[in-house]
């Protein structure tokens, strides 16, 4: 799991590094900003695989960190489409 929340915030970082790059100041502006947020999301989620939460169970701590995980990178996601 934390090999996938690696490879898709790194997926999505190398679109915002390319999106500052070639885009509009405004556009540089918004993409660095959501590079910092996709650092933070990134560290988050992998500190809360290492520690789930007592007294959950398993499976439904994780099903709910997945789908948690693929909300934010959705939000995110979204927000650099519209900065393009």
């Amino acid at each position: 799991m934390k090999r996938e929340i690696k490879q898709t915030c790194l997926d999505i970082f190398a679109e915002c590094v390319a999106v500052s790059l070639y885009g509009t100041p405004k556009e540089k502006e918004c993409a660095e900003a959501l590079m910092h947020t996709l650092i933070k999301t990134e560290s988050d989620f992998i500190s809360r695989i290492s520690h789930p939460e007592p007294g959950l169970p398993a499976k439904a701590y994780f099903n709910d960190l997945v789908n948690k995980f693929n909300e934010q990178i959705s939000e995110i996601i979204n927000q650099i489409k519209i900065s393009e």
